[in-house]
């Protein structure tokens, strides 16, 4: 299948372009800026389907929107009648079709010419009108408030708001080029040619930028955001997409003494923290029990005996695990344990514990076993 993208070179195409050429059995063609009238027409004459997704939204000229929304479209409308075949095409439009400025007039009007193309030939066409789409490979100071503020922000340059209640509203690249795949199984568009656009995120301006600075607070604070889900997940993977490869590590606080080394990697607004540590060949580490904290070790490298004993009782218990075989050992409330290396050679221990280690209310109590 041969799948030719307008404007392969630009943020979408780059995106789409490279997850079509995931896909078995697909061949990407590509028509840029510098392609040539003739080549557009020899790309749609080997074309099965076709994402057209150049145009112009940042003229110098206000006449360019003309030439690079509704020409173009036209030349490519022209191309699809004379190769005399019924070419699937996704047209990525926007909603400021739906306005009355020189861009959203030029968006409407390229509609309407693949609109007569569907009307003459046939064609299929999918009308896909998009809010503000963000995400990797996105030109900042351009036409992407997020792009701009995750590029100056990862590299500490001056943001500029003018109305911090303002409210965007965004689509994720990746649920954009999800839609347009999905309409690679659709041939057929619907009676009115309006596609699905994915369901847009809101967010004020000001919130945006709060958000991104706490992205990037977070190497400080070790507090990483919620970035599993929804529009912080795809904020985030945005923001790290612009940091420099020189920030693409960044150094962590590490607290040493005779027994080994204790390092904080990661906590969480409200799960908890990750660290590591090590202990020499006989160190015994812990020897103190906890009221409601609980934790989770997990031995990377070398042999550890982890003792138990109950406070109230006084019942023992012990458990022997390694590198070698990975298994996670448990703290409980109420228990005192410790921890020993019990091997030669250095031993590292990965450790969760569900609750941040707050200095004032440590709920860690000395009692060695």
């Amino acid at each position: 299948m041969n799948v030719l993208v307008t404007g392969a070179n630009g943020f979408i195409g780059r995106n789409l372009a490279v997850r079509l050429g995931e896909l078995p059995g697909v061949e990407v063609l590509r028509c840029t800026r510098q392609s040539s009238a003739e080549e557009l027409t020899a790309l749609v004459a080997r074309a099965d389907f076709i994402f057209h997704l150049a145009g112009v939204n940042r003229p110098r000229d206000p006449a360019e929107f003309t030439s690079g929304n509704v020409d173009l479209t036209t030349r490519l409308c022209d191309a699809v009648k004379s190769c005399g075949r019924r070419v699937p095409i996704v047209y990525a439009s926007s909603i400021q079709a739906e306005l009355d400025n020189p861009y959203g007039r030029s968006k409407l009007q390229a509609e309407r010419e693949l609109r007569g193309l569907h009307a003459e030939t046939g064609c299929p066409v999918h009308l896909l009108r998009l809010p503000g789409v963000f995400g990797k490979w996105c030109r900042p100071d351009y036409n992407s408030v997020v792009a701009t503020f995750c590029h100056n922000i990862a590299r500490e340059l001056p943001i500029q708001i003018a109305d911090p209640g303002v409210v965007l509203r965004l689509v994720y690249i990746d649920d954009v080029v999800a839609a347009m795949l999905g309409l690679m199984q659709k041939p057929d568009a619907s009676p009115d040619l309006f596609a699905p656009a994915p369901a847009p995120y809101s967010i004020t301006l000001g919130d945006l930028a709060a958000q991104i600075r706490a992205f990037r607070n977070c190497r400080t604070t070790l507090i990483g955001e919620r970035v599993g889900t929804g529009l912080t997940r795809a904020l985030y993977a945005t923001y790290v997409s612009y940091l420099p490869p020189q920030d693409f590590v960044y150094s962590l606080p590490q607290y040493g003494d005779t027994r080994g080394v204790f390092v904080e990697m990661l906590k969480t607004v409200d799960s908890g923290q990750f660290s590591y540590f090590t202990a020499h060949a006989g160190v015994t580490r812990g020897g103190h029990y906890h009221h409601t904290k609980t934790e989770k070790f997990l031995v990377v490298r070398g042999t550890a005996l982890f003792r138990f004993r109950q406070l109230v009782t006084g019942e023992y218990h012990e458990v022997r695990t390694s590198g070698a075989q990975p298994q996670v050992v448990e703290t409980i409330p109420g228990w005192t344990h410790d921890i020993t290396n019990v091997g030669d050679e250095e031993m590292v221990v990965m450790l969760w514990a569900n609750e941040i280690f707050d200095r004032q209310r440590p709920d860690t109590i000395a009692k060695p076993l």
